[in-house]
């Protein structure tokens, strides 16, 4: 069977409190991890809280890498999906895991939209 995409959910902890709490550095590098992997940015937007936290989705050709931090835990949900076979979800972790110098990180992968072979029938 094969997937229309591949979407990673990262859960990274132990990460520095002011780069989590900075719209602009959490902004930069979710584009940079995107273009890392080999996507090809084509939106993107993000919000600051009050008083800490920034949410922001980085939309892609190939689908999108999301983000929401609890800078006060050292705690930021990620994820990354993509669709096709010329980006690879997992060098976007890869480099938010190193840009947010995370102490630890889980992260797991999904297929979406798998695709079950078709019964074709015979008529003999």
């Amino acid at each position: 069977m094969s997937a229309l995409g591949r979407h990673v959910l990262a859960e990274l902890h132990g990460c520095r409190f002011d780069v989590l709490n900075d719209i602009e550095k959490v902004e930069r590098i979710m584009i940079n991890a995107a273009l890392e992997a080999g996507a090809e940015v084509r939106e993107y937007v993000f919000h600051k809280f009050s008083p800490q936290g920034v949410s922001g989705v980085v939309v892609i050709s190939e689908s999108h890498l999301a983000i929401h931090t609890w800078p006060e835990l050292g705690y930021a949900a990620v994820d990354v999906f993509t669709c096709g076979s010329t980006v690879n979800p997992w060098d976007a972790c890869n480099y938010l895991t190193e840009q947010f110098e995370a102490a630890h990180v889980t992260a797991n992968e999904l297929l979406r939209g798998q695709l079950v072979p078709q019964k074709v029938a015979v008529n003999l």
